[in-house]
């Protein structure tokens, strides 16, 4: 075999970017030494079992649990001579019985071995009561959940939870809990309205170094439309100077009048700064309560499917047909399975949405002193609501009522808990390209490891129909009917004897009925293969059974 063969899975390499965004993640369970495995975000790595490794955080600092839980006198003391301190205790002090410690065992799916899934894994977060007997967590604290567990402060109980609903988007997930013992004496907290800069913040909830509940407290120091790691989206987001690590993940911030002001959910490592954390705000929390009060699930978060540019330039502006007066985004694509595609066009100008003026850097009045990017605008609609839309062609202004909805993206960011689909044929593993798929196969680094082909339509490509997917031989099971064709991995097909293929169902509907002599596929780079359909068909049932293979298709593709 040549030294340049093509591999599969390759270790990813040693993290060179400086500044990272992170969830902040929940801590592992002691109890079974296993640690979040093969969580993108994770500043832990997974791994197997053995002796347990210490835990260190971002800046090489081993976080060390005191063996007696004893508070330093010192800090005692420091406690009680500010009364700054005592002031937000008494106010977050009695909240916090409202507070919950959430366990959590995890069976994440295999996306390269995708008729099975990996060992589970537990893990451990933070939580906290609302109203309706229900508690609210993050998102990635429950993701690919087998069983979740909640237990009160003070308690030695754990009581089984109901997961129901997660917003991938948001980072947020609501749980519940059957058990009447569980609510006795439990408060709902209550929610305050978005904080202003420099206003103080006290985070609760349970993170590493050890057991018990954890307060840190800090100021608002941003506020603005934040990348949500966990759901490959951009809304709006608190920066916090509070020191929030590992585990509190879920976990409440407060206000000075003990009133719930956002969730902690991820945070900044970058070896210039320190204590840069994230918290999702109340607008968020609310916007994602009210979508399953509304719809009785998550229906997920809309956008305006157009890509656009700013108009900060001049000449382009007086290019356009702007008037001296006039302001706003000129649009470059429009995604053609989006609502509004019908009535927007590229090079149109957006003036405004739902009446707020749009300026040419793409952000809208905020509040007193601040602006904010107009995407604020759109996140505060629920899918199927409608928006005026003001445009400027051809020096014509045009008014417009369409229906909001959410993005569908061609390699989609998430499998929203659904196991991935495959098929199989003679050897040959078809799957769709999803980022979970290119991290199973490339590590988190796929966006430097994986080929720029997949990662072009990731970044660039529109879906042209909605159940449109990129489709790849995803590996080749050796057997003797594929001799020749070993090498091929992660390769899109493009079409099926001379057929475009569409998706995966399509594909394996049109194997499955075709009954000629030879299966030809075109693959990507004017690769083709060609198999004779009698042998290919009756060689697959041996490869599966040698394979340990349940099925040759998903159950998805079954229906």
């Amino acid at each position: 075999m040549g030294d340049n063969k093509r591999k599969r899975g390759r270790k990813p390499k040693t993290l060179k970017t400086l500044q990272t965004l992170q969830t902040l993640d929940t801590v592992p369970n002691p109890t079974n030494d296993v640690d979040l495995a093969d969580n993108p975000f994770s500043p832990h790595p997974s791994r197997r079992r053995g002796r347990p490794k210490k835990l260190p955080n971002q800046n090489g600092v081993d976080f060390a649990a005191p063996s007696d839980g004893v508070v330093p006198p010192m800090a005692l003391v420091a406690m009680e001579a500010d009364p700054e301190w005592e002031n937000v205790a008494a106010r977050v002090l009695p909240a916090m019985d409202s507070v919950v410690k959430v366990f959590c065992v995890h069976t994440e799916p295999n996306f390269s071995l995708p008729w099975q899934r990996k060992r589970q894994y537990s893990s451990s977060s933070s939580g906290f009561v609302i109203g309706g007997r229900r508690v609210l967590t993050n998102a990635h604290s429950v993701e690919h959940y087998t069983q979740v567990k909640l237990k009160k402060r003070g308690s030695d109980t754990k009581y089984l939870a109901t997961v129901l609903a997660i917003g991938t988007e948001c980072d947020i997930a609501m749980l519940t809990v059957d058990d009447d013992e569980f609510w006795q004496g439990m408060s709902p907290l209550e929610f305050g309205d978005l904080p202003t800069l420099q206003d103080s913040v006290t985070v609760v909830g349970y993170p590493i170094g050890g057991d018990t509940i954890s307060v840190t407290s800090g100021v608002v120091s941003r506020i603005e439309i934040l990348s949500y790691v966990h759901g490959s989206t951009e809304l709006l987001g608190l920066q916090i100077d509070a020191a929030i690590n590992s585990g509190n993940s879920g976990g409440p911030a407060f206000n000075d009048k003990g009133k719930c002001v956002g969730i902690a959910f991820q945070s900044l490592k970058h070896e210039d700064a320190e204590n840069i954390g994230y918290v999702i705000p109340t607008p968020v929390i609310t916007h994602f309560i009210k979508d399953y009060e509304k719809n009785g699930k998550y229906t997920g978060f809309p956008i305006l499917g157009v890509e656009w540019q700013k108009m900060e330039n001049p000449d382009l502006r007086t290019a356009m047909g702007m008037r001296p007066n006039e302001k706003g985004v000129r649009i470059r694509r429009v995604d053609p399975t989006a609502p509004e595609s019908k009535v927007l066009k590229p090079s149109d100008i957006i003036l405004s949405f739902d009446g707020v003026d749009i300026a040419n850097d793409g952000t809208v009045p905020f509040r007193h002193g601040e602006r904010i990017a107009f995407s604020y605008l759109i996140s505060q609609k629920y899918s199927g609501d409608n928006a005026a839309i003001k445009v400027l062609r051809n020096s014509d202004i045009f008014k417009f009522d369409i229906k909001l909805d959410s993005h569908k993206r061609l390699i989609p960011a998430h499998s929203k808990g659904k196991p991935p689909s495959y098929y199989i044929i003679a050897g040959f593993v078809f799957t769709a390209v999803s980022v979970p798929y290119l991290r199973s196969e490339y590590g988190k680094d796929y966006e430097l490891e994986a080929p720029v082909k997949l990662l072009d339509k990731l970044v660039h490509s529109m879906p042209q129909s909605p159940d449109e997917q990129i489709v790849v031989v995803s590996q080749v099971l050796v057997a003797d009917i594929n001799i020749g064709y070993e090498d091929i991995v992660n390769t899109q097909i493009l079409a099926f004897n001379g057929k475009p293929v569409k998706n995966l169902k399509s594909l394996a509907i049109m194997v499955e009925s075709y009954n000629d002599e030879y299966l030809k596929f075109d693959l990507e780079y004017d690769q083709i293969v060609v198999l004779r359909t009698k042998t290919a068909k009756s060689a697959t049932l041996d490869i599966l059974s040698t394979h340990c293979i349940p099925s040759s298709m998903s159950d998805d593709l079954k229906t």
